[in-house]
């Protein structure tokens, strides 16, 4: 199944499905942009391990056919038996574990120059605190005072957004570009939910031109090759966070126009 949504897809912002959809679309990147900074060029996956708090499916229990029973004689001797009550709820616990997460940064083939780093956020660069956001800003702000270019893309609606010096618009998703030859400046696109994703420029060395990142379509090969249509409900279930007001209504009529969504289901405002 093709990526129902023009652009970004909401859902596959799930903490669940995220750590895939992150070190897929990694490698997907990568080897777009690969093909276009050869031979002076090559574009390395640099991984690195963060903790999540992550939602735990349950375990499937095997139930035997055979059972051994040992009768307990404090239990046979009560004269008056106690019924224990089952819990009257049981949900899946969040435990943080660790999770692998992974940058791109294009380096000189020769001599190594770090020359443009890629990041795609993770929940672990945009929660509050100093092992969170903290410690993404810190990072930061080394790269901002060295020679790198940086492209920051954020397909996360949830957490701290990179620090700019103006208010942002309103918008799901936004490309961060800060160039090295134009600090402080930092070139943004903001993403609607509603329109597909245009090519933005990854900087080389001057003279060497940009080279054309285009995250939409890295983003319907990666839904399409990874089948994540069959983890997603999109029958009722609203994505988390809570998408804008207008969003939400137009996500609704656009799952229904789909056929994903019944179309007697009240609107999700």
């Amino acid at each position: 199944m093709d990526l129902p949504f023009p652009g970004m897809d909401p859902y596959l912002e799930d903490a669940s499905l995220w750590p895939d959809v992150h070190n897929s679309l990694i490698n997907t990147i990568r080897d777009q942009i690969q093909v276009a900074i050869v031979p002076r060029y090559r574009a390395v996956i640099t991984p690195y391990v963060t903790f999540e708090s992550i939602e735990v499916a349950s375990v499937r229990m095997v139930v035997p056919d055979v059972a051994v029973v040992e009768k307990n004689p404090l239990v046979e001797s009560s004269s008056t038996a106690v019924t224990i009550a089952p819990p009257p709820l049981t949900l899946p616990t969040v435990m943080e574990v660790p999770t692998e997460y992974a940058r791109i940064e294009i380096r000189t083939l020769r001599d190594q120059v770090l020359v443009t780093v890629i990041e795609l956020l993770s929940p672990a660069n945009k929660r509050p605190g100093v092992d969170g956001a903290e410690a993404y800003h810190k990072k930061r702000q080394e790269l901002l005072h060295s020679t790198a270019n940086i492209l920051e893309i954020d397909l996360l609606r949830g957490g701290k957004r990179p620090q700019v010096a103006r208010t942002l618009p309103d918008a799901p998703y936004f490309i961060f570009l800060s160039r090295a030859q134009r600090r402080s400046f930092v070139d943004i696109w903001p993403l609607s939910l509603r329109e597909a994703m245009v090519p933005v420029p990854v900087p080389l060395l001057p003279p060497d031109p940009d080279v054309p990142l285009d995250l939409g379509q890295a983003i319907h090969d990666v839904y399409r090759r990874a089948r994540y249509d069959l983890e997603i409900d999109y029958r009722q279930t609203p994505p988390l966070p809570a998408l804008f007001d207008d969003d939400a209504v137009w996500l609704d009529t656009h799952l229904r126009e789909c056929g994903l969504r019944p179309v007697d289901n009240l609107p999700n405002a």
